[in-house]
């Protein structure tokens, strides 16, 4: 038998629980949260958690404490019926369609739409599977350049969470070099098997999905690859001012990069931190709510060019890759 427990959090605490969690990352076995919005107009929001065996007073407690809005209310404890618990917890993960993409799970297999890119991205211990607003903005944000025209040749995806990004970049160009990373081992586990779930292939080479784990660029791969004509960082507003030395660093001059993660709000701090290291906004997509940000590097003429800071990130801050 499989266990759920539920209590109601804030879009705010659902946003916190987006990326690694140590206080459940510390129990033997971690159970897997799930957080859904439950009533739009309301603003309500809830916590499911799953475990295997029925849930003690050590867990309750830690998972009481992810939500302090929740505080005095008993969580909802509940013995699930032998099946497949994530079979279950994708059954309100409806299918999405992005420009030409279509991300579907397991249980929306016989759904595909005729003439679209399809991808099965199962929920999994990553973030990342197309049914969020900030990974469906850039899943459009790839097809848009796509469709102007736009190729590039070396594209690195910071954060990939599920390998999704990764995997829709290579779609659109299959014969660029591609490397995704995650500060998460976990979502390299995950996206490996994604990756050989839809058809990609792994490896070095152009046409070939490389794989990294690190904390932001901070990995010898990433720096060895650059610079990058497209960088796709869909993450926390936070990491993403954080790494706006490193991505320049990486982002060759004319090179593109997508940002998203952010809510509406956190927008202009994003652009100033990357417009402070040589970059411009060239378009927003996303909804209102969750933009998706594309700039430009500046190009820059002359002998003289503008040194970057190369700035190590901090492999303590859980919040990088978490989306």
């Amino acid at each position: 038998m499989s266990w759920i427990v539920s209590l109601p959090c804030t879009r705010d605490e659902a946003e916190a629980l987006s990326g690694e969690v140590p206080e459940l990352d510390a129990l033997a076995p971690p159970p897997v949260v799930v957080t859904r919005e439950i009533d739009e107009d309301a603003g309500r929001w809830q916590l499911d958690a799953y475990v295997d065996d029925k849930p003690g007073r050590a867990l309750l407690k830690a998972l009481q404490s992810l939500v302090p809005s929740a505080k005095g209310k008993e969580p909802q404890v509940a013995e699930l019926p032998e099946q497949d618990w994530l079979t279950l917890s994708q059954q309100g993960l409806e299918p999405v369609q992005a420009g030409r993409f279509f991300v579907h799970t397991t249980s929306h297999a016989d759904r595909v739409p005729a003439g679209t890119v399809p991808f099965l991205i199962d929920a999994s211990q990553a973030f990342g599977t197309g049914g969020h607003d900030t990974t469906a903005g850039c899943l459009a944000m790839l097809d848009r350049l796509a469709r102007q025209g736009v190729v590039p040749r070396n594209i690195a995806d910071i954060g990939t969470g599920t390998g999704l990004l990764a995997f829709a970049a290579m779609a659109l160009w299959p014969r660029a070099r591609t490397i995704a990373s995650d500060i998460d081992p976990a979502s390299i586990f995950v996206t490996r098997d994604n990756a050989a779930i839809n058809g990609v292939p792994l490896g070095r080479g152009g046409g070939r999905l490389a794989l990294a784990v690190a904390a932001g660029t901070d990995h010898p791969a990433i720096r060895h690859r650059a610079p990058y004509d497209l960088v796709i960082a869909n993450i926390l507003a936070g990491p993403l001012i954080t790494l706006a030395p490193d991505i320049a660093s990486i982002t060759g001059p004319g090179g593109r990069i997508i940002l998203a993660g952010l809510i509406a709000r956190q927008m202009e701090p994003v652009i100033a931190a990357y417009r402070a290291q040589g970059f411009r906004l060239t378009a927003r997509g996303g909804s209102a709510e969750w933009p998706c940000l594309l700039l430009v590097k500046r190009r820059r003429y002359g002998w003289r060019r503008k040194e970057r800071a190369f700035h190590r990130a901090d492999p303590a801050d859980a919040s990088f890759g978490s989306w």
